[in-house]
């Protein structure tokens, strides 16, 4: 299912994308310039201005694209079928057993390799 979403790039875009970057760009700033006060409100007032900014930056023809792809992100996670519990253990199972084959068989070559070294080395 291909969706395509194209919104009219508005003039006023780039107007509203430099005043995201000006959001952000305060959040940075004020966050070094009140580093004196307490982490609780800096990081209050950083979240605060990027949920701002990611408002702003929504707005623009972009920001819509974004949106529709994340609307259509979720309604093709519903379509998934997701495995069962048993298909997820037996998966599990099999990745770590192959791991630790994989790791006994990379130990024995590094002790045979470091055996051949003290051999030659002396």
């Amino acid at each position: 299912m291909l969706m395509s979403v194209e919104a009219p790039a508005s003039r006023l875009d780039s107007l509203k994308w430099l005043v995201v970057v000006a959001l952000l760009a305060a959040a940075v700033i004020g966050n070094s310039y009140f580093s004196n006060e307490s982490l609780l409100y800096r990081v209050l007032a950083i979240v605060a201005l990027a949920a701002v900014a990611g408002f702003v930056a929504l707005q623009t023809a972009k920001g819509h694209a974004f949106w529709s792809l994340v609307k259509g992100s979720r309604t093709e996670i519903r379509k998934v079928v997701w495995p069962t519990r048993q298909e997820t253990v037996q998966t599990t199972l099999i990745v770590v057993a192959f791991v630790l084959v994989v790791a006994l068989i990379l130990w024995g070559l590094d002790s045979f390799l470091g055996w051949l070294v003290s051999l030659v080395i002396g």
